[in-house]
C-alpha cells in the first residue's frame, strides 16, 4: 500500500512516523530537502519544488498511491489536491476552494457571518486603503491587522506587540494592500489561545485533543512572532486553563464550519480543519483557521494518537471516518524546537548541527528545516528540530524535553519555558483575571 506524503517538516516527519506504525504503509515523500527522519522512513524520497503542483503529479503518476498526505498549506493553495483527484488519486487535504479557510482570512470570516456561526469578532476587509482610518477608529485601535493571504504564521500584527500608533497601523496596512491586495482589520480578543484540530470526511468529523502552541521567540512571550516554537498539551486533552464548555464549543465550531463548507461548494472537506481559537470573558472566539496539521501541533498529536493513521486517512477519504478508532494517549505532551540562531529575522543557515547525544529512548525527535548532506546535518535557515516528550505528568515531560534539547550541539537555540510550571501557571492566572 503506497501513500505519497508531500513535504518535508517536522509536521511531515511526524506524519510519516505515525503512517508507518502501520506495517503495510509503503511512503514516498515529495520534499525540498532530504529531511533524515523522512529518508529512514520513505521508500523513496524526491526532491524538487512541493508548491509545484507538475513536479508532484508528475511523481505520483510514476508510484501510483493509494492516496497523497497533503502536509503543508502553499500546495493546497496551488490546488494540488485538485489536480491530483484528476488523476484519481485522493488526498487528505482539501480541494483548492476548500482550502480558502486558511489561504484567505477573510474568506473565513465571511462564512462564518454567511452560516451564522457566532465565533467571530468584529471585523471588516479591505482591498483599498479607503475606509480604513474610520474602522480604526471606530474600534478605539483594539485592533490586530492580518494579512489576507498566506503569511507562514508571521503576517499578523497586533496592537501593543507589534505597533503601537495609529500612524504605524495604516503604514503597515497600505504596505499589505499595496502589496498582497487585501487585509483584514478585526477587533482584537483577549485571552489564552489554543488550537483544536479536527480530522474531517466532509459529513463526520473526529477531533484531536487541544494544543498550545508558543509563538513568541523568546522566553516569557517575549521577542518577534514565529512559525511556532513549541507546544504542549494535558492528559486529559484539554487545557489547563480550559472548562468542557470551551472544548466542546470549539468543537462544534469545527463542525459547523466543516458542513458550511460542504454546503457552500457541494463537495466535501477532507482532511484536517485546525481551528486556532481563544477562550475570552464570554466564551470561545476563533483566531483564524489552517487546512491542514499545525506545526509544531502535529508533533504532539502524532505522537499522541494511539489508532492506525492510515486507517484513519482511508476514513476521511472514503466518507466512513464515523466508523474509525481514533485514540489518544491520555499524557502530556512537551514540543521544543531548536532553531538556528537569529531566527526568524536573520537566521544562520548551511551551519552543521549535532544530534547525536540526544538519548531517543526518551524522547522523540522530528527534523524540520534540515538536510542531509556528506558534511552532515546542516541547518536550513528555518526551524531545524523538535524534541518531544510524553509523561503522565506535564511538568515531568517538560523536564526531559528541556534535558535533552540542550545536548544538541550546533548555533541553535530554543525556548526553555514552553510547558515550564512558572509560564503555565501564568496563564492559568491571566486567564482567570479575563473571567473575573
Amino acid at each position: 500500500m503506497k501513500i505519497l506524503l508531500i513535504g518535508n517538516g517536522a509536521r511531515e516527519h511526524a506524519i510519516a512516523a505515525a503512517l508507518k506504525r502501520n506495517k503495510e504503509c509503503q511512503l514516498y515523500c515529495f520534499a525540498s530537502a532530504n529531511n533524515p527522519g523522512i529518508i529512514e522512513l520513505a521508500e523513496d524520497i524526491k526532491i524538487g519544488d512541493p508548491n509545484s503542483v507538475e513536479e508532484v503529479v508528475d511523481y505520483a503518476k510514476q508510484i501510483e498511491p493509494e492516496m497523497a498526505w497533503i502536509g503543508p498549506e502553499a500546495p493546497l493553495e496551488k490546488g494540488l489536491a485538485d489536480y491530483l483527484a484528476v488523476i484519481d488519486i485522493p488526498s487528505v487535504g482539501p480541494k483548492k476552494e476548500l482550502a480558502q479557510i486558511e489561504t484567505s482570512k477573510g474568506f473565513a470570516r465571511d462564512l462564518l457571518v454567511e452560516y451564522d456561526i457566532p465565533a467571530y469578532p468584529k471585523y471588516q476587509n479591505f482591498d483599498s486603503i479607503d475606509g480604513i482610518e474610520g474602522f480604526i477608529e471606530e474600534l478605539d485601535m483594539n485592533i490586530v491587522l492580518k494579512p489576507d493571504g498566506l503569511t507562514g504564521g508571521k503576517g499578523v500584527k497586533v496592537v501593543g506587540d507589534h505597533f503601537k500608533t495609529k500612524q504605524e497601523a495604516l503604514d503597515y496596512c497600505k504596505e499589505v494592500v499595496e502589496g498582497q491586495g487585501k487585509i483584514v482589520i478585526e477587533e482584537k480578543l483577549v485571552g489564552q489561545e489554543f488550537s483544536l484540530m479536527s480530522f474531517c470526511d466532509g459529513d463526520h468529523i473526529q477531533h484531536m485533543p487541544a494544543v498550545q502552541d508558543n509563538k513568541r521567540a523568546y522566553e516569557n512571550d517575549e521577542g518577534p512572532n514565529t512559525g511556532g516554537m513549541g507546544s504542549y498539551s494535558m492528559p486529559d486533552h484539554s487545557m489547563p486553563f480550559l472548562d468542557q464548555d470551551d472544548i466542546e464549543t470549539a468543537q462544534e465550531i469545527n463542525f459547523k464550519v466543516m458542513r458550511a463548507l460542504h454546503a457552500k461548494y457541494g463537495q466535501p472537506y477532507k482532511g484536517i480543519l485546525y481551528g486556532g481559537f481563544i477562550a475570552v470573558a464570554d466564551g470561545v472566539k476563533l483566531i483564524e483557521y489552517n487546512a491542514r496539521l499545525g506545526d509544531p501541533e502535529a508533533m504532539n498529536i502524532c505522537t499522541l494518537l494511539e489508532s492506525d493513521l492510515v486507517e484513519i486517512s482511508r476514513g476521511i477519504i472514503n466518507g466512513d471516518l464515523d466508523q474509525k478508532e481514533v485514540k489518544f494517549a491520555n499524557k502530556a505532551s512537551v514540543c521544543k524546537y531548536a532553531v538556528p540562531e537569529g531566527y526568524p529575522d536573520e537566521p544562520v543557515k548551511n551551519m552543521p548541527i549535532d544530534v547525536s547525544a540526544i538519548d531517543q529512548k526518551k524522547v522523540t525527535l522530528y527534523y524540520a528545516s534540515v538536510d542531509q548532506t556528506e558534511e552532515g546535518l546542516m541547518l536550513k535557515g528555518s526551524r531545524a528540530v523538535g524534541v518531544v516528550a510524553l509523561d503522565d505528568d506535564l511538568y515531568t515531560a517538560e523536564k526531559t524535553v528541556e534535558e535533552q534539547i540542550l545536548k544538541i550541539r550546533g548555533p541553535v537555540f530554543h525556548r526553555a519555558d514552553i510547558g515550564r510550571k512558572d509560564l503555565t501557571e501564568k496563564r492559568i492566572k491571566m486567564q482567570e483575571d479575563v473571567r473575573s
